[in-house]
């Protein structure tokens, strides 16, 4: 069996229900078997639902996919053993059963799902800090540079300061939108 030494997004197939639950189970079951070369990111797709109940705007949660969680492996046979096994698993999506290996999403697949629930494919993570300089390569504001006021690695996004019309602005911006200044 050919084994690809390359990160690639997966589709897991889970019990309806069980998404956040299988999320926190391979997450640490990554972290205590030492698999952290191997399974990088577990995506839950979801997307905010706003309804107005009793007057009152209520933000919820709601599954893009659900039954489906989404991660970010390298295909070998541990890590993929480690996945399949993992409580609230049934299965990869494209694997043809009697033990062959899944077949991966597709990249513009991945950009497009991530782009929708919010979360960038591109940057994976970004190696800034506050007080860093980018360059806005996405968005109203493409081609500005700007200071970093904020990170929040959880969610792929940054808070920057832009100077448009001799003004301070705040602009809050996905990881892909972005370029470090390297000095």
């Amino acid at each position: 069996m050919v084994e690809s030494e390359e990160k690639q997004w997966y589709v897991l197939h889970t019990y309806a229900g069980y998404e956040n639950k299988v999320k926190a189970n391979l997450e640490s079951r990554s972290e205590s078997m030492g698999m952290q070369d191997n399974i990088f990111r577990v995506v839950v797709p979801e997307e905010e639902e706003h309804e107005v109940k009793n007057g009152k705007d209520k933000v919820t949660m709601e599954k893009t996919f659900p039954g489906y969680v989404l991660i970010e492996m390298v295909m070998s046979d541990q890590a993929w053993y480690i996945v399949r096994n993992t409580p609230g698993v049934t299965g990869f999506l494209g694997s043809h059963g009697q033990g062959s290996k899944p077949t991966p999403l597709l990249p513009d697949e991945v950009e497009r799902i991530m782009r929708t629930i919010g979360i960038s494919a591109r940057h994976a993570s970004l190696d800034v800090e506050v007080g860093d300089s980018v360059t806005i390569v996405d968005g109203a504001f493409s081609g500005l540079v700007g200071k970093i006021t904020e990170v929040d690695n959880e969610k792929m996004k940054l808070k920057v300061n832009i100077d448009m019309f001799g003004r301070e602005t705040s602009t809050e911006l996905n990881f892909d939108q972005v370029d470090p200044i390297v000095a």
